[in-house]
Order: C-alpha cells, then structure tokens, then sequence
C-alpha cells in the first residue's frame, strides 16, 4: 500500500511538474521570444544569444543549465537535484518545440505579449515550485537560498533578474524593450508568490465521530498524514470520545472528506484555515 501511494505520489508530482513547464515554455515561446521580448533568468540569457546570434534558446538554455544543476545537487538535496534535470530536459525541449511552431507572437501588441507571457512563465513557475521541482536557472538559485532563509522565491528571481533585463539593452539599443522586461519580471515574480501562497495554505480539521479509529485509518492511509487523538466527551450525551486533529494542506482537503465520507457520511467537522504549519511534512523552521 505504501509502495503504491509512493509511485501515485511521484507520478503526480511530476505530471504536475511537466504541466507547470508547459505554461512557463509556452508564455516564452509563444508570446515573450517572437516579440523580442525577454525576462529574467537563464531563460533570458538563452533568448538573448538567440537574439544576438541566432542560437535556438532551447539548447543554449540546456547547456548554460548543466553547470548550475551540478551546484545545486551539492547545495540541495538529492530528490531536488533529480527534479531539477528533469525539469531542465523538458524545458528545453519544449522552448525549442514552441519556437518552431511560434515564429511570430500570437498577438501583435508587445505589451500585452509581455504581461501575457510574463503571467504564463509565473504560473508555470509557481506549480514547478510547489511540487519542489525546478526548471533551472535562477529557480534553482531561488530554492537553495529560500531552502535557508525566509524569502520569497519571487523577490529572490527578481533581484537576479534585473542584471539580465539591463543587459538587454545592449543588444536592442531600445529603452523601450527593457522596460518591456522589467514589466515581465515584475508580472511573474508577482504570480510566482500568488500561486506559492495559495499551494501552502493549511487548514486545521477538527473531526468528531463514533467511529473515529475507522476514520483515522482511512485517512491516514489515504494521505499518509500524520494525525491525533484528543480525549474529549459531548456535553449532551456525557459519553466520553476520542477528536480526530489533522492538519493538511489546501489540495488535501478534498481527500480528507472522502476519506470521511466513506466511513460515516455523518461525521461532524469543524475546519478552520491556518496562518502556518511548521514540521514534518509541512515548512520548516528558517530560524538561526
């Protein structure tokens, strides 16, 4: 059963790690790159050698990656590392697909290309992050600094970002497109910590029922969380019982209930959201 929830566990993860990778390859090759456009990060480096000389940005992307996926293997852990080539592969493979099929931008105005692919590439990047994946480059950067101090990742991306966006200027000549950058930057670091915030959101269920143990190992099963026991006794019935405590992230929530349901469709629950969770399981403590 363990073994199952495991492999269901790492196939979703990254089904939901390559979805990520499609809205982030998607807002560069469809809308950022055929504008001249370009962002933050590796990614932006490669869209300025492909600019500059011509380079397809998928494979420049690759290569400037593979030195920067070795770093982070040290500097995190090894499950991360493993996510982080992936993430690299799929990524340049995609930007190069998308380039091909893009040639020009989808639409014509080249603010509303930046603002839409900047939108893109901060969803994208946010559900890589949530899954504790990466698509390289300055993502990487961000979760080994964020993996030891309470940063956002997004402020971390933006201060990184705004060297490679200058440099843009030197190869357009153009005050305009370098703005159109920052609007870029600002746009996806924004929707980077949007998408971040909602992912980490709790709630605290407090679940009250006569079958309680049937309950807990339903759940338990199911989520493979961990769980309490409190002694408590109804105030009407004066017949002593056991809560149930669970604490589980916001995506969780649908699954606790079913897990519920199929025991005792009458169980009563009090569920309330909660500001932090720290521990096994949850965030850790950042603290010196």
């Amino acid at each position: 059963m363990k073994k199952q929830l495991k492999t269901g566990s790492f196939l979703r993860s990254h089904l939901i790690i390559t979805f990520g990778l499609v809205c982030t390859t998607f807002g560069w090759g469809a809308f950022l790159i055929p504008s001249h456009v370009t962002g933050g990060g590796v990614s932006g480096i490669a869209a300025l050698i492909y600019f500059a000389g011509g380079v397809p940005a998928g494979i420049s992307y690759l290569l400037i990656n593979l030195v920067l996926i070795l770093v982070s293997m040290k500097a995190v852990n090894v499950s991360f590392g493993l996510k982080s080539v992936y993430g690299v592969i799929v990524f340049s493979l995609l930007l190069w697909l998308f380039q091909q099929w893009f040639p020009q931008p989808l639409v014509g105005d080249t603010l509303f290309a930046a603002v839409t692919g900047g939108i893109l590439a901060g969803i994208g990047t946010g559900i890589v992050f949530t899954q504790g994946g990466s698509s390289g480059g300055t993502d990487l950067i961000a979760m080994m600094i964020t993996s030891r101090r309470n940063i956002s990742p997004g402020r971390v991306i933006m201060m990184v970002d705004v060297v490679v966006i200058s440099s843009s200027f030197f190869i357009f000549h153009s005050p305009e497109r370098m703005i159109y950058g920052y609007c870029v930057m600002a746009v996806s670091a924004y929707v980077i910590d949007f998408v971040l915030a909602g992912a980490k959101q709790s709630y605290q269920l407090f679940i009250f029922s006569d079958r309680y143990e049937e309950i807990a190992d339903s759940i338990s099963a199911r989520l493979g969380r961990g769980l309490t026991l409190v002694d408590a006794q109804g105030w009407y019935t004066r017949k002593p019982t056991k809560m149930i405590l669970v604490i589980v992230r916001k995506y969780e929530v649908t699954d606790v209930f079913r897990a519920i349901k199929e025991v005792d469709p009458e169980a009563f629950i009090s569920m309330g959201n909660v500001m932090g969770v720290y521990g096994k399981g949850f965030d850790r403590m950042k603290v010196k």
